[in-house]
């Protein structure tokens, strides 16, 4: 019978263990990961916050305030991201640009104005967002689409390429 006791370890150096365990996770920190594409590295205002579990890749900027949430990827390779002053992209999003290779006139940058809100999961791919702009959770505005300041997409609307959500508008459903 005491052999079999033997397996299982006394209460002090189960909590010894597991006080260590909690340890190392508190001193291990995840940073976001950031690569640069082509020589240009993803640039972050001092006063930004980036989620460890972010992905920034490419020519990105981010201004003072922004934050950058859990999961989300922007991915600037090739056209520039620029996410404004006190911009919020919540956990999920998914940010992109536009190249020229489809015969375009030329590659499409992501711009998020000042003072914007991207909800969860939400994908922006090379579209601009004015100041003050709204994308509800799930949304997605696609290639050339404009959401205007005081702008708003519904949560999972479809903003359809070279669209424009009005200054005070609200738009919603997908067509």
């Amino acid at each position: 019978n005491r052999s079999r006791h033997k397996r299982y370890k006394p209460l002090a150096a189960m909590r010894r263990s597991v006080s260590r365990a909690a340890f190392a996770l508190r001193t291990r920190t995840r940073r976001a990961v950031c690569y640069a594409l082509d020589g240009v590295a993803p640039e972050t205002d001092a006063a930004a916050f980036v989620a460890p579990s972010a992905s920034l890749v490419g020519d990105i900027t981010l201004a003072e305030d922004a934050s950058v949430w859990h999961n989300c990827v922007l991915r600037g390779d090739v056209a520039r991201i620029s996410v404004g002053m006190r911009s919020n992209i919540q956990d999920g999003t998914v940010i992109h640009v536009d190249s020229d290779a489809l015969g375009g006139a030329g590659s499409t940058p992501t711009i998020v104005g000042a003072d914007c809100t991207v909800g969860h999961m939400a994908l922006l791919h090379a579209c601009t967002l004015g100041d003050g702009a709204f994308v509800g959770m799930g949304a997605t505005v696609m290639s050339h689409g404009v959401v205007e300041s005081g702008g708003m997409l519904a949560a999972g609307a479809l903003l359809t390429g070279g669209k424009v959500v009005g200054a005070g508008e609200l738009w919603a459903g997908r067509p």
